[in-house]
């Protein structure tokens, strides 16, 4: 922050860089550019002119070369003056064509009579006649001439310019008229020779001269800024033309005149100076007029920059053409015009008076219409003066209103930084009244903070062209009289060297922008960083660290990204307004337990993250340790109860972490850690897990199996195996499981856990249960045609029956399609998740069951969820929980606990299934706690169609007979003991001797 002394200094030297005269700032042209061209033109133009005035003083060595010279030399000149012109005005932007070919009749005209008089001098060797076709001529030079001066000159847009031009023009014309008349015109036509037509001669050249004068001087006082270096030079080339004509025509030179003398020097320069004319500007003027060279300039109204006419602003009034804007001399002498031409026309009288003679009636005439002329601009002027001084007195008027009832401010600086005047709004902006900020420095106004910027805006900007940036836009915080600061919004332009500032209030814009952009950068239920917020700041730390401690520091940073286990059944058990408080007092702790740089986030639902920064720690083992245990730290923290409406509600939280590496973006450490999350929820949830890169290697497999099982569906890589569901009595096999295997077209056998738990949820999933409830019936259908008609049962999962994908009429049309009797189709629910609907389930099955299929309820005891579905859900088949049938041998609890399950199903009158059979004993002991049938390998394993068919065909499985006591060792684990006599395959076996075990039967290649 700099001292107010060092601020004020600042801003002053901003305005006062801005210079007073146009510099351009692309340097010096280049030597082979339009500047070193033109500078040539010149340096030619000036050479041929001194050669010509040389050689016109030395008589040219002889009188043959002077007549040659003196004619056709000016023939030659006046003649390229009129190629010049036309080839010029042949261009495609030429601006005032008519002019530029006028001027080029005017010089052929010229040529013309050089050409004729040469003729007589040169070739024929006799005294011009008088007149002659010269002379003709000659005459018709000035007409082209004044009407394309008039074109060059800038044209009025009302009656009154054009009166005002008439009597200016007059009033030149006049008072030369008069003078000259006095001085030798009156003589002339008094001697005016032998004939009429030759004292009309001698009078026509000196009239048409004045005409011409007239309007040249009309011009210098009224033409047009376009193309100003080519005008400029265009009307000297006339003027000079005009004073060889005067002294041609006056009576010193009139007699004595001979072809090749210095006068012709004059001539023969102007008509190379109109040669010149249209060229002389170059391309220097055409880069003004594009805007391609840029040029510093100080912009004051009502002076217009050099080369730009469209700079200049109208005249008061609203005319443009009635008074254009002119330098400050330029306009004083064209107001001085009408008495200049008094002053000449007395000068001619007086002339008259004091020689002794008579005031010639033209004289009086002359002067009479001069000062009547004179009389009548006079009342125009006044007449034009008291309605522009209205018009200017309601403008003004107008101009007051505007600002004194703007709601913005409009404060004028002077060059030194100095407040000039300041509108009358401040009092309402700025609580501050207008006549109290008058005088004082800008830059105490402006926050010390936002200073620097403005000072180098401002440079900027006057530094800048003010045609092509004419105005400028800043934006910084000004003080305020009631104390603090306003965010203040300021159209700057440039004013006499100083600068206005046209200002509004936009602190309500300012603070609604901030809030808009904190509220797409947060989340909006807990106010935390979004997922876009977060990611900007993981990657800030991952890209802006010094590059001398960025590698320990980048290897400390790490991401914790948690979810929230349970968060759903909050949401469907209580509301999802106690689940939005949840997360608001779960983001509170989050919050609170990360550190002041570290950054806390919602990514959306129940996922969260936190970003934490890397410290100094060289040993990277301690900080791992130490990120770990703020992770856990975290885990314990947003898994304590939270009280929600005075109840209390839990939930656990598993967390991933992840630390930055480098070449790691923020996309892949948030990835890394996302999957170190899922990682830790599957292996039992409310777990911290670090990143491992195992994790995204097994993430590539499972998608690359993914990939592979759609393929696999549609390819016929999967085939459908059967195992017998035997009663526990008899052996008979009163049904048949389908399991559905996968051998890739590499050879790989993928057992049901792998690819099963690939297709979990999605459109995999459900087509895959399409399929094996396909397959399965239509299976089960053949071998009912051909005798074998056995039950087959297919698991379907509970969200999946509920699936809009299997609608209850696809199962019908599935059976009727089939041809598949009534109760054999088994439909074994698994899955039973707590947010199933159990009364959508309830309805499910219902219509099932009304088409003649059973259900079973698989993994029976193996939590609450299987107890509350049977008392709700209409089931046919009880199937044991494999947990229980696999330690009911050896564990005495599970051995009660088998016993009351198997006791409730047979007094409900349900058939009961022990899945996963695979040992003797377990047959022994669940067929004596009343089990009705098993599934396992003790019987036989997944059958191929082939061997399911040979299995069937014999109707049942060899099943120990018997009966054996369970003995256990110290009430704990026991085995049963005693001799199991039973057949199997024919043969008897002993007792204590172990039954064999089928195994599965392999899937036949493809």
């Amino acid at each position: 922050m700099s001292s107010p002394s060092t601020t004020t200094t600042l801003l002053d030297g901003a305005l006062r860089a801005q210079p007073a005269t146009g510099t351009p700032l692309t340097g010096p042209p280049a030597a082979d550019g339009p500047g070193s061209r033109s500078t040539v033109r010149q340096l030619v133009l000036a050479l041929l002119c001194a050669g010509y005035a040389v050689g016109s003083a030395l008589g040219w060595g002889s009188d043959r070369l002077a007549l040659v010279m003196g004619d056709f030399g000016l023939a030659a000149a006046a003649g390229a003056a009129a190629v010049s012109c036309f080839l010029y005005a042949r261009g495609r932007r030429v601006r005032f064509r008519p002019a530029w070919l006028l001027f080029g009749i005017s010089s052929a005209m010229a040529a013309l009579g050089n050409v004729v008089w040469g003729w007589y001098e040169v070739v024929l060797d006799r005294p011009v006649p008088s007149p002659s076709y010269a002379d003709l001529f000659f005459l018709c030079f000035a007409p082209p001439a004044i009407v394309g001066l008039l074109v060059l000159a800038a044209r009025p847009v009302t009656k009154a310019g054009w009166v005002c031009l008439a009597l200016d023009a007059w009033l030149i014309a006049g008072s030369l008229l008069t003078l000259s008349w006095s001085l030798a015109l009156a003589q002339a036509a008094q001697t005016g020779g032998p004939s009429v037509t030759h004292a009309a001669l001698t009078l026509a050249y000196p009239l048409l001269d004045i005409a011409l004068v007239s309007m040249v001087l009309v011009l210098h006082f009224r033409r047009s800024s376009v193309n100003r270096t080519a005008v400029n030079t265009a009307v000297g080339a006339l003027a000079l033309t005009v004073v060889c004509d005067a002294l041609f025509t006056s009576p010193l030179l009139h007699h004595t005149y001979r072809s090749g003398q210095l006068l012709d020097a004059g001539w023969f320069a102007g008509s190379l100076l109109l040669a010149y004319a249209p060229w002389a500007a170059g391309r220097r003027q055409g880069q003004d007029d594009d805007g391609h060279t840029r040029v510093v300039h100080e912009h004051v109204p009502g002076q217009s920059r050099p080369g730009h006419p469209q700079a200049r602003p109208p005249a008061p009034g609203g005319d443009p053409g009635r008074y254009p804007g002119t330098r400050p001399i330029t306009g004083s002498l064209a107001a001085l015009t009408p008495y200049l031409a008094a002053a000449v026309c007395t000068l001619g009288i007086l002339y008259n008076v004091l020689d002794g003679h008579s005031v010639d009636r033209v004289v009086l005439l002359t002067g009479g219409a001069v000062v009547l002329a004179l009389v009548v601009r006079q009342a125009i002027m006044l007449l034009d003066n008291i309605a522009l001084t209205q018009e200017l007195a309601q403008q003004e008027k107008h101009f007051r209103s505007l600002v004194q009832g703007s709601s913005d401010v409009i404060m004028i600086a002077a060059p030194s930084g100095v407040l000039r005047y300041v509108s009358p709004a401040a009092a309402g902006v700025y609580g501050r009244p207008a006549e109290e900020l008058v005088g004082t420095e800008l830059a105490h106004m402006i926050h010390p903070e936002d200073l620097g910027c403005v000072v180098h805006e401002v440079r900027r900007f006057l530094a800048a062209s003010p045609k092509e940036e004419p105005t400028t836009r800043i934006e910084c915080r000004f003080r305020s009289g009631r104390g603090g600061w306003l965010n203040v919004e300021s159209t700057v332009n440039r004013h006499h060297g100083g600068l206005i500032f046209n200002s509004r209030d936009v602190t309500e814009r300012v603070r609604l922008q901030a809030q808009l952009q904190h509220n797409a950068e947060h989340d909006p239920l807990t106010d935390l960083p979004n997922r876009a917020l977060f990611t900007r700041r993981v990657q800030q730390a991952l890209s802006g660290r010094r590059s001398s401690d960025r590698g320990t520091a980048l290897r400390n940073t790490a991401v914790l990204f948690i979810d929230l286990d349970g968060f759903k059944a909050v949401n469907d058990t209580i509301g999802h307004q106690a689940g939005d408080e949840l997360l608001v007092q779960a983001a509170r702790r989050l919050q609170d337990a990360v550190r002041q740089g570290d950054t806390a986030s919602r990514l959306g639902g129940d996922e969260f993250a936190a970003l934490i920064v890397g410290d100094g720690t060289r040993d990277r083992g301690a900080r791992q340790r130490h990120i770990l245990e703020l992770a856990d730290r975290l885990r314990i923290t947003l898994s304590q109860p939270y009280l929600i409406d005075g109840n209390e509600v839990r939930v656990a939280a598993s967390i991933g972490v992840a630390f930055a590496e480098p070449g790691l973006g923020a996309g892949e450490l948030l990835r890394n850690a996302d999957l170190a999350m899922y990682r830790a929820k599957a292996g039992g949830k409310g777990r911290v897990e670090l990143y491992r890169p195992q994790m995204q290697q097994d993430v590539v497999r499972k998608a690359a199996l993914a990939t592979r099982l759609r393929a696999a569906l549609h390819e016929g890589e999967f085939a459908l195996l059967h195992q017998p569901v035997v009663r526990l009595e008899d052996g008979r096999i009163s049904s048949v499981a389908a399991h559905a295997r996968w051998r890739s077209s590499q050879g790989v056998l993928f057992t049901p856990e792998e690819f099963l738990r690939v297709a979990e949820g999605g459109d995999r999933a459900a087509e895959l249960a399409r399929w094996t409830l396909e397959k399965a019936v239509e299976q089960a259908a053949d071998r009912a045609a051909s005798g074998l008609n056995v039950p087959v049962v297919v698991r379907v999962g509970a969200r999946r029956l509920l699936d809009r994908a299997m609608p209850p009429g696809s199962v019908e049309a599935l059976l009727t399609r089939h041809g598949l009797p009534s109760g054999s189709l088994v439909v074994e629910l698994s899955d039973i998740e707590p947010d199933v609907s159990l009364d959508e389930l309830e309805r499910r099955l219902g219509s099932l069951r009304r088409l003649g299929v059973r259900i079973a309820l698989d993994g029976f005891g193996g939590g609450c969820v299987a107890i509350t579905a049977l008392r709700r859900l209409p089931v046919d088949v009880l199937k044991l929980d494999h947990g229980l049938v696999e330690g009911v041998v050896e564990s005495a609890r599970l051995h009660k606990i088998t016993s009351g399950l198997l006791r409730i199903a047979g007094d409900l009158g349900l058939q009961s299934v022990a899945e996963g059979v695979d040992l003797p004993e377990q047959i022994v002991a669940l067929r004596a706690m009343g089990c009705t049938h098993g599934q396992g390998m003790a019987f036989s394993g997944p059958l191929d169609e082939y061997r399911l068919r040979r299995t069937l065909a014999r109707g049942h499985c060899p099943v120990p007979h018997g009966s054996a006591e369970p003995a256990f060792a110290g009430g704990g684990a026991g085995v049963y003991t005693g001799g199991v006599p039973a057949v199997l395959g024919g043969g008897s076996l002993g007792g204590g001797t172990a039954l064999r075990s089928h195994n599965e039967t392999p899937v036949p290649p493809t």
